[in-house]
């Protein structure tokens, strides 16, 4: 899988003192950023002085040095007398937050800590040092039972993490219950997480366990937590400090034990900040914090993951389209990983077709669809779609029907295939 990687190089050390107050914080490669310094709760570097606002600034580790971002403070942030916004610090300075001063200073390399040698865990693949420097966390996490936030783009692969730190546990043959917040109307979420009692309301013809139920004992995500209807909220946080729920309609508390992934393409600080978040359901899930790098800041993964991506639609190594690889690596992919992959699936796809069905008329072909008089993100869509149920029904034909195993073969987490699976039918 390539050389390990090199050491890193920086970490930080970050000291504030306020009135009646001092603070430090150890700011390393393996740190799940941002960090949040701030008198909120949410907040890992937190202050009781009132200078200092709920949400005053976000360290995070970049390549150049240590990113200091002040979040619209009131009193604002100061290096000597300027006030400052965005900067990357070096270490050895000295900047005030109101009525606190901030010290950075770099830890020496030898106190600095090593990327993971390994190139996966579980189904997280990756050879760049901003992702294997995860693995180490994400050992970590699969050992706890805490909460997790994994925050990330869309296709940057949160859900294959969040069931790969499921199985790293000590329970991975436990239910592992996934509830997507973006698929379900408002007015069943509750029947949807807590489960519902027979005539609870119209067409609830039969008792209904909810998600907390059915995931009792194992590991339950929770995905796209930022959409969760805010007069949910407290609910789920109730759920969450008493370990028991209630289902609608329902008098018995009913104990569930359950661990709590949840997972986002949203900033959960800002919809914190905006009012569409409530701080201290934040504060209770983000007990651990890890964001999965964006696939334009792991480059190097790129050749690695196309391979793999074109062994999975069925296409040997030897006729895998080297010539691509220089457009793919620099492109930005905003669809991240789930991108590259259809890419390379409609690359195989397309490869696999007859000449004179490439250049026909037929609205499959490519020159059909380019000549369609439609944007170019339609066309990408349509295209995309007739490709993704093609290959859906390709792969459940190779594996006999069986959804895990054309899923796995696929790199596709389940529910997601079983998603796939429903629109190629």
């Amino acid at each position: 899988m390539g050389d390990p990687a090199p050491v890193i190089e920086r970490a930080y050390e970050v000291f504030i003192e306020a009135p009646g107050e001092r603070t430090s914080y150890r700011i390393a490669p393996s740190t799940p950023g941002p960090i949040l310094i701030g008198h909120s709760v949410v907040c890992p570097i937190r202050l009781s002085d009132r200078n200092v606002s709920r949400r005053h600034a976000a360290l995070e580790l970049v390549e150049q040095g240590l990113q200091f971002t002040d979040l619209g403070s009131t009193n604002g942030s100061f290096l000597g007398t300027t006030r400052i916004r965005d900067v990357v610090l070096q270490g050895g300075e000295h900047v005030r937050l109101g009525s606190a001063t901030m010290r950075v200073q770099l830890v020496p390399s030898a106190a600095t800590e090593s990327a993971s040698a390994r190139g996966s865990f579980g189904r997280v693949l990756g050879e760049s040092p901003s992702i294997r420097r995860l693995f180490p966390l994400f050992d970590r996490l699969a050992a706890t039972r805490v909460p997790v936030v994994i925050e990330g783009e869309t296709g940057t692969g949160k859900e294959v993490l969040a069931e790969s730190i499921h199985l790293a546990g000590s329970a991975p043959d436990a239910p592992y219950v996934v509830f997507d917040c973006t698929t379900v109307h408002s007015s069943l979420l509750e029947s949807e997480l807590f489960g519902h009692e027979r005539g609870a309301f119209t067409g609830a013809v039969a008792t209904r366990k909810g998600v907390f139920e059915l995931a009792h004992g194992g590991t339950l995500l929770i995905d796209e937590i930022g959409d969760l209807d805010l007069t949910l909220q407290p609910k789920l946080l109730r759920v969450l400090e008493r370990g028991e729920i209630r289902r609608v309609g329902g008098n018995e508390s009913i104990a569930v034990s359950v661990r709590v992934l949840a997972a986002t393409r949203r900033n959960l600080d800002l919809e914190v900040a905006a009012g569409r978040f409530r701080d201290d359901l934040f504060h209770r899930l983000a007990v651990a914090r890890v964001e999965l790098p964006p696939l334009r800041k792991r480059r190097e993964d790129i050749p690695m993951l196309a391979r793999i991506f074109w062994e999975q639609a069925g296409g040997a190594q030897a006729d895998f389209p080297v010539s691509e690889l220089g457009a793919w690596i620099e492109r930005d992919w905003p669809g991240n990983i789930r991108e590259l992959r259809n890419a390379v699936a409609r690359r195989f796809a397309m490869g696999m077709l007859p000449p004179a069905t490439v250049t026909n008329d037929d609205d499959d072909s490519l020159d059909a669809a380019a000549s369609m008089d439609l944007p170019l993100p339609e066309i990408r869509r349509i295209v995309g779609e007739r490709l993704e149920r093609r290959y859906i029904r390709r792969m459940l034909d190779r594996h006999g029907g069986n959804a895990t195993r054309a899923a796995e073969a696929s790199g596709i987490a389940l529910r997601h295939f079983h998603r796939l699976k429903a629109r190629a039918q």
